[in-house]
């Protein structure tokens, strides 16, 4: 078990990005602790770096990532991102390879090799159905599948992708939980892509953006309860 990591789908990833700092951070991840209580849905919060124990040491049901690491070991290293540093203060992951932070495939293999040893979990995005093949082959343990140009454009993937985009990483590996990411903006996006057979889903500027986003969490985290529920019974 990877430093208590027992995610179980439906699922649902939150990242503030660069949108917000200190008390804005903290609001938003107990927010969003509160909503996987409520709803019974595991919530990935990827923190920056900085607030990480900060969230980590207030909430309780939501698993807490940080946005990047490098595979480097105890010594030197000044800027980079020590991984036993992040277990240290509370992480319970690590999100790698987002298109705002790109790593070369060999890079990506060692940071994931150096997650493992530490005990962090791994979710790695990708873009394309044959990006998304290749990183299953280094068996991180979450893909997040989207488009780049549709990150932050409120458009959504279409169901093709989707449905492609599973099929490429559950065929080398049917363990590898899915995320289908991108464009997500409010709670009709999130049922629409749980309904189609995703595994999970996510958002940062639909839910930072928000008037309200307390209430904006709440709506996608029920959305993902219902969308699951109601594919399961077929409905």
């Amino acid at each position: 078990m990877l430093n208590g990591f027992k995610l179980k789908p439906p699922f649902f990833e939150i990242g503030p990005k660069s949108y917000l700092f200190g008390d804005d951070v903290l609001s938003l991840a107990i927010a969003a602790d509160a909503a996987a209580k409520k709803y019974d849905v595991d919530i990935i919060f990827t923190t920056p770096i900085v607030d990480l124990r900060r969230v980590a040491e207030v909430t309780e049901r939501i698993y807490v990532f940080a946005p990047h690491m490098d595979p480097i070991l105890p010594g030197r290293g000044l800027a980079d991102t020590l991984p036993e540093s992040l277990v240290a203060a509370g992480a319970r992951g690590v999100m790698l390879n987002h298109c705002e932070k790109p790593l070369t495939l060999s890079t990506l293999a060692q940071t994931i090799r150096r997650a493992d040893e530490v005990g962090l979990a791994t979710i790695v995005c990708t873009d394309t159905e044959a990006e998304s093949a290749a990183v299953a082959n280094l068996r991180p343990n979450i893909i997040v599948a989207e488009p780049t140009g549709l990150i932050g454009t409120g458009q959504t993937s279409d169901m093709e992708y989707v449905a492609a985009s599973v099929r490429a990483i559950k065929t080398v590996d049917p363990d590898i939980f899915v995320l289908q990411g991108a464009g997500i903006s409010n709670g009709e996006d999130v049922y629409r892509v749980i309904h189609a057979g995703a595994e999970a889903t996510g958002s940062s500027s639909g839910i930072v953006k928000a008037n309200n986003r307390a209430a904006m969490i709440d709506e996608m985290i029920g959305a993902v309860r219902r969308g699951w529920d109601d594919r399961a019974a077929g409905r």
